[in-house]
């Protein structure tokens, strides 16, 4: 089968974004399975459930459409390499994260530059409505006021967010915006529970005290 044949969801030149059809499937496991059993179609179809949500993580993670295109397809053809290997006692999809995050902190790192995360997506998954992101920075946060540009204020936080450490950014990007639970991304980043939880708690801190700083050496 040709490497070219698994991405079967094709980024809309104009909006980046991807469009993937509808279709009831068996779980990523058996997917897996199946693919490892010598079934064509087995590994398209865990692409295609996949790709556009993993494309959103690496675009939040880069800031580069065209990175976490690029990204994308590494990951995947790095999961049809190892897929024997991976342990089937597990779920599929932290794993596959795992390797996108490797590879996107990886790449920023031989570039020399931090990656950037869009700031006014709303928390939650893509289909709920909530908080924005800097509105969850801290609960006792003083919020901007309501005349500060959205431009500045866009400015400043996504300067704040990249100066956080990739330990503290990772489990941000995580958390709120692919609502993974604290378990999968501990399993995620190789590390105890405990320090999922520490460390999105000590993110959401620095991001809380930088914020109102910044906005009272503005006055």
């Amino acid at each position: 089968m040709s490497l070219g044949n698994f991405f079967l969801c094709e980024p809309v030149p104009t909006a980046n974004v991807w469009i993937c059809a509808a279709v009831n499937m068996p779980t990523d496991e058996q997917l897996l399975a199946d693919h490892l059993a010598g079934q064509g179609e087995s590994f398209e179809l865990l692409v295609r459930r996949h790709a556009p949500e993993l494309f959103r993580f690496l675009m939040r993670f880069t800031g580069s459409a065209a990175t976490a295109e690029d990204l994308v397809q590494e990951t995947f053809l790095q999961v049809y390499l190892s897929a024997e290997s991976f342990d089937r006692s597990r779920r599929l999809k932290p794993w596959v994260f795992t390797i996108a995050a490797n590879k996107a902190r990886d790449l920023l790192r031989s570039r020399g530059r931090r990656p950037e995360v869009p700031l006014d997506a709303r928390i939650g998954s893509d289909e709920q409505e909530g908080q924005r992101f800097l509105d969850f920075l801290a609960d006792d946060a003083e919020l901007p006021a309501a005349a500060l540009e959205r431009s500045e204020e866009d400015e400043l936080v996504r300067s704040l967010v990249s100066d956080l450490p990739d330990h503290f950014r990772e489990v941000l990007i995580l958390c709120y915006y692919h609502q993974f639970p604290y378990k999968e991304i501990a399993e995620m980043l190789d590390v105890p529970l405990g320090t999922v939880k520490s460390r999105l708690h000590a993110a959401v801190g620095r991001l809380g005290q930088a914020y109102n700083l910044a906005i009272r050496n503005r006055k």
